[in-house]
């Protein structure tokens, strides 16, 4: 019987084509809105590593000055970054588990033996630890240990999008790549790694391309590295030398650490509370004490990485979609009537309301399928189209065009809805034909 039905249904799309398209057409298309909009907000919004969410925090210290917050908006808030002495200050306590210190900086490489042309690279200077804190995946070798960023010895590990364009993507480790001015030694090669959004370093958006090469946090003084990231400073300093901006009291260096487990969490806080008071009383951090150790979760709340604006765009989209089944209903209900004296035909044959009931929410289905359908490959289109807009250079999967992408999440989340919305939404149409009597149609025959 369902076998029937089904042939029944397309057998009745077929008759209206002009009103069937119509209907498929306002689910795909609500569908297609949905997937879209909630591909971007959950790239935007979700936790990139939510698995280690209850062992990373960001660390951050109130030093800003004592007249005025870092952020008038919100006064409660500390600067986002430290300043470079507090930074490795902190980085000597050996609570952690893992730490890091680090800031993007900007240089040129090139590959002599490789036969490629320079190119700019934005370069993570870091400590070891980002790796296995961050759980970076490897496709060829390593990172380097902790005395290379003591040294600071010449290695450096390659993102896959940089090794693509300077080796073609084969095993680089062990070749010899310049950076800037100095000749580094390749130790290791990224598998594709986009965390969205960029939790670990949101001062300059937190949609940023990732980065191109890493190297030791060392070479951060060894080569007079310049930050490539915001550098906010308060207190009016004389800085004529590099030696004289790392001892300044502007900040632009990230810190994070990995602490294990909830006793280690109250070690590293009692650290910092202790390290703060010793900087008070040598009449550093003027303002009250505001020592934090923030999980990821929490981090890209207080760094308002989603906005309300974004939420409402989500919720416009779903009303789309509401608008879009409530024309499809207008539209069943139309086309059902229309074929009203074939229906009681059926019924004077013999076929019950439960019958007739089910063959119409079978269309239905049918109707509710292939617009979900529909709805996914447009969705997918519109994203390839968000893709060509924002994409610059089609080897960079970085930045906001590495949104667009079919993010299986919406997917489900769209289809589920919009499948279960057009059969709840076609149970009234299918209902309806149903009570007719089919002697007003018998008359008329």
């Amino acid at each position: 019987m369902l076998g029937y039905y089904f042939h029944l249904a397309f057998r009745n799309l077929r008759r209206n084509p002009g009103l069937t398209a119509l209907m498929i057409g306002a689910v795909a298309l609500g569908i297609a809105v949905c997937v879209m909009t909630l591909t971007v907000y959950r790239a935007m919004s979700g936790n990139p590593i939510w698995w280690k969410n209850d062992v990373l925090y960001a660390l951050t210290f109130d030093a800003w000055d004592p007249n005025k917050p870092d952020d008038e908006k919100h006064p409660e808030l500390p600067p986002p970054q430290l300043t470079y002495r507090d930074a490795t200050a902190i980085f000597q306590s050996g609570i952690p588990l893992r730490q890091v210190i680090m800031h993007k900086a900007m240089a040129v490489l090139l590959a002599p033996d490789a036969g490629t042309k320079p190119m700019r690279a934005l370069t993570r200077v870091t400590t070891g630890d980002f790796f296995a804190m961050f759980d970076v995946p490897f496709r060829y070798g390593d990172g380097w240990k902790a005395e290379a960023d003591r040294g600071p010895e010449p290695v450096l590990v390659l993102s896959s999008a940089t090794n693509e364009k300077l080796f073609g993507g084969v095993n680089s480790v062990g070749r010899t790549v310049r950076w800037n001015d100095r000749e580094f030694r390749v130790v290791g090669v990224l598998d594709h790694w986009l965390p969205l959004p960029t939790f670990y370093d949101l001062n300059n958006g937190d949609l940023e391309e990732p980065d191109g090469v890493y190297i030791p946090f060392g070479w951060s003084v060894a080569a007079e590295l310049p930050s490539a990231g915001n550098t906010n400073c308060w207190k009016p300093e004389s800085i004529n030398t590099f030696q004289d901006f790392i001892g300044s009291e502007c900040v632009w260096i990230q810190m994070w650490v990995e602490l294990p487990d909830a006793a280690t969490r109250d070690r590293m806080q009692g650290w910092l509370d202790s390290y703060a008071q010793e900087q008070k009383k040598a009449g550093r951090y003027q303002r009250p004490m505001n020592n934090r150790l923030t999980p990821v979760d929490q981090w890209l709340v207080v760094n308002r990485v989603v906005s309300n604006d974004d939420r409402v765009l989500v919720g416009l989209a779903f009303a789309f979609l509401a608008v879009c089944l409530l024309n499809t209903v207008g539209l069943l209900l139309a086309k059902f009537l229309n074929n009203a004296a074939i229906t009681g035909v059926r019924r004077a044959l013999g076929a019950s309301r439960r019958q007739v009931f089910l063959q119409h929410l079978v269309e239905v289905g049918v109707i509710s399928t292939i617009g979900s359908i529909g709805g996914l490959l447009l969705g997918a289109l519109m994203l390839a189209g968000l893709r060509a807009l924002y994409t610059v250079d089609p080897t960079d999967l970085g930045g906001t065009q590495a949104l667009a992408h079919v993010d299986i999440g919406s997917v489900v989340t769209a289809l589920a809805l919009a499948l279960f919305a057009t059969i709840a939404a076609g149970l009234y149409p299918a209902w309806r034909i149903g009570r007719i009597p089919p002697a007003v149609y018998l008359k008329s025959q």
